[in-house]
Formats: C-alpha cells, structure tokens, sequence
C-alpha cells in the first residue's frame, strides 16, 4: 500500500492536492479522526439537554447491503439499539446483518448500508431561511463524515414519487400547540424546525480497503493489483452510529445558541 492507491480510497486525491498521503492508515480520511467529533458531541449533548430538557439524539442501523430493519422512529429507545453489536432495533434483521458482514469479511469483501436518527425535543424555530437551513447543515455535517455517500431527510427521495396532496403534512392543534398530523416533511420545513421529530438517513459506502484483489495503479503511474493485508471492518455501520449522533447534536447545539442569541438581541 506504500506504493499503491487503493481503490475508492482517498490515497490518490491526497496524493493529488498534498504531494503526499498517510498510506499506513488513511491520515484524515480515516474513521479515526471522528474521535474528536464523537467526544465533542457528547458536550453539545449536554448543552442541548440543559437548553431543551426534552432533547435526545438516537441514531440506528436500519440497512446493511440489502438487508433492511423495520424501526418505529417515533418509539425506537438506546436501549433496543445497543441490544446487539450491529446496532440495529430490529433483533430479527440485526441477526442476518451480523451473519451477512461474517460472510463478507471472509470472502475478503465488505458491505455499505444506511443509518437513520430521529432527534426528539427540538423546539419549533432552530435554523436558518436560506445558506444556513437545518437540513443543509445536518446534511453538510453527515456528509463529512468518512465512507458517506448519501443524505436525506422525511421522506426524501420517495417525495419525488408523490402528489403535493400526498406529501403535504397537514396542521392541527394538539395539546394547545400547532403540530403536524405526519411527518414527511422530517421535522423540518423552509430550512426551520417545526417541533416535531428530526428524522433523517445516512447511506454509507462499503469499507473501500478489502483484502480481494483489485486493480489499481502505483504512485509512479504503473498498473499493478492490491490486495490489501491487516485489519479492516468490512462493515462501518455499527461503527458510524455514535458519529452521527455527534455530528447531529453538534449542528443542532449552533443552531440553539443562534435562536438564543436572536431572542435575548430581542
């Protein structure tokens, strides 16, 4: 690997922008760097609870490869999501996914999949109209996360499907507040929270460093083949769990202090 760019990883655009990359484990587009994010998230938690006692942040695996979970969003607890080592609430499907990233591990492969959190407790007027709407940021946050390839929010890609009569979330009054009778707009509307549940999806790629041979080219431009040697998940899901749990809570923790700061200029 010294000698070779290992494909899909970030080896040669690194080499391409620094002159120069970290080949023994990936400098900062490994997964190691979210170190300093997990621990930061666990802070902006803090500060959200003490801000909105309400608040709670639970991310889930609910895909790996094909295999996908059947989750409440509304009801899903920590509790069920770290009832096994994939991370999934769904015990049934959690099992396949762990005996699926076992088979793929042994025949030098890997698997992507997909991560959904719902963040509970956030107050009607977090985020932004235009450059800065709550989505935008959650989406920028999650996407820097390493291995993403996707983000959507409510009903995402499938709102493309549907009728506005449909899609729309009609309003009513429950308990003296303006609530929303569904939820596909994801807790958000017009780059604002709308004080209902956050709900959003992450697709992460398959780990790109698998031990099956694959062809790619040195860094003096010959083509050759890699098949890597060490230690490598062949799954990131269970793994990104907590990162996306901090990524979000780092978000919504600026957007807090924002609506703050606006209403004590106020």
């Amino acid at each position: 690997m010294e000698q070779t760019f290992r494909p899909s990883h970030a080896d040669f655009t690194y080499e391409a922008k620094y002159g120069i990359r970290n080949w023994q484990g990936g400098g900062r587009a490994s997964a190691r760097e979210t170190i300093g994010r997990v621990a930061a998230g666990a802070v902006a938690k803090k500060v959200l609870v003490a801000l909105q006692p309400a608040f709670e942040a639970t991310a889930y695996v609910t895909q790996v490869y094909d295999l996908a979970a059947t989750v409440d969003s509304t009801t899903v607890t920590g509790a069920q999501v770290e009832g096994n080592p994939v991370r999934c609430p769904d015990a049934a499907t959690a099992e396949k996914m762990m005996e699926a990233i076992k088979r793929a591990r042994s025949e030098g492969d890997s698997l992507g999949g997909v991560i959904e959190c719902v963040l509970r407790g956030v107050p009607p007027g977090w985020g932004e109209p235009v450059f800065d709407k709550l989505e935008a940021d959650l989406a920028k946050a999650m996407l820097s996360l390493p291995a993403t390839k996707g983000f959507e929010i409510g009903s995402g890609f499938a709102a493309s499907g549907m009728r506005g009569s449909e899609h729309n979330d009609a309003f009513e009054m429950r308990e003296g507040k303006v609530r929303t009778k569904t939820n596909r707009s994801g807790g958000v509307q017009g780059g604002i929270s709308n004080g209902e549940d956050i709900v959003f999806r992450v697709a992460f790629k398959p780990t790109a460093t698998i031990s099956r041979e694959q062809q790619t080219v040195t860094a003096a431009g010959e083509e050759t083949t890699l098949a890597a040697r060490g230690r490598h998940d062949p799954c990131v899901l269970p793994r990104a769990v907590p990162m996306v749990e901090a990524m979000a809570a780092l978000v919504l923790c600026d957007h807090a202090l924002r609506q703050r700061a606006l209403r004590l200029e106020s």
